[in-house]
């Protein structure tokens, strides 16, 4: 829950640039009023914290001393294929604590696993999943580009009742990252944890998108949820490039960025109800880190890829980590 420094705050700010804005004391305190009882009426509570606890602090594979979860990001593409049941093996094997997969639909509603909105980049197919049925994405080796594609023959693109199923078995934590399709998404989930209730203690469920979380909790209230953020993702690449060359794109988009961040530290997170917040590593710090436990909410940095930087988060930050290897450094995937 918001501390009380927290509400003042808050509202203070609202109500200070709403009045700058219409210079209208009675629309300010309508509006402030309006947003303080959207609040009371739409947000959704926290998961219980005893669940949230499990799911992200739990026993089996934790690491350091204040038991660490090591999550293998998309399976664990540099070790692995991204996102396939070989990934989710090697992950387990390597000592990993969880895996993160990423959920995306074909073209005929089938809930897969993949990345990107086209196969081009892990596959030897090309073209976007919005017009690829399932059956010919089975077709393709996810495999094509990996750069151990040869230890790796004969991957196919795995459903995720396949992907879960292999999680329970190997008894791996799963971050669900979905990547839109608000309601397909959490149809799709909801009768995945009605038919394995154990997910209820070993997942989460994360997005970028808060619509997309909001309705996860709308179907399911009791399904651990994240909400994952990178400042500054609207105006700059991943590598901190500017995403457009025009001025005055690169300044308004900018200023969506300022305000977006706000959003997710004062409002959505609340609204959503989440239990942790996956956050860009270089943005991590311990002060940040106070912040959200203050909150009852967990920091998961991403993506940590080098021994110096596991140890740091692993041993000075004790916060859980998404790591793109679990046996040697390498580049990470924005």
């Amino acid at each position: 829950m918001l501390q009380m420094g927290d509400e003042v705050t808050l509202y203070t700010v609202v109500f200070v640039v709403v009045l700058l804005a219409s210079r209208s004391p009675v629309w300010t305190t309508v509006l402030t009023a309006s947003l303080y009882l959207f609040l009371v009426m739409f947000r959704f509570p926290q998961a219980p914290a005893s669940r949230a606890r499990q799911v992200l602090r739990p026993a089996r594979g934790a690491a350091g001393s204040g038991g660490v979860s090591v999550v293998a990001h998309r399976g664990g593409g540099h070790d692995a294929p991204e996102n396939t049941i070989a990934a989710i093996r090697e992950a387990s094997k390597n000592g990993a604590t969880g895996v993160e997969l990423d959920l995306e639909f074909s073209s005929d509603g089938v809930a897969i696993l993949m990345h990107d909105e086209t196969v081009d980049r892990t596959t030897n197919g090309s073209g976007p999943l919005s017009q690829m049925s399932f059956s010919e994405l089975r077709k393709l080796d996810p495999a094509a580009k990996h750069r151990l594609r040869d230890k790796f023959a004969g991957e196919r693109v795995p459903t995720l009742e396949e992907a879960v199923e292999e999680c329970i078995k190997l008894q791996l934590t799963i971050y669900f990252d979905v990547k839109g399709h608000p309601d397909e998404a959490a149809a799709a989930l909801k009768n995945l944890f009605k038919k394995h209730p154990v997910l209820y203690n070993s997942s989460i469920v994360c997005s970028f998108e808060p619509k997309v979380i909001y309705r996860m909790r709308q179907t399911d209230p009791e399904v651990v949820t994240a909400l994952t953020h990178r400042p500054w993702s609207l105006s700059r690449f991943g590598d901190g490039a500017p995403r457009f060359s025009s001025l005055w794109k690169h300044h308004w988009t900018t200023l969506l960025d300022v305000l977006l961040d706000w959003a997710h530290h004062h409002v959505l997170w609340k609204l959503c109800g989440i239990s942790a917040f996956l956050i860009q590593k270089n943005f991590v710090s311990p002060d940040y880190v106070q912040y959200w436990a203050q909150r009852g909410v967990e920091v998961v940095a991403w993506t940590v890829n080098t021994e110096v930087e596991k140890q740091y988060y692993q041993e000075q930050l004790q916060v859980n980590y998404i790591t793109d290897s679990l046996l040697e450094d390498c580049d990470p995937h924005y």
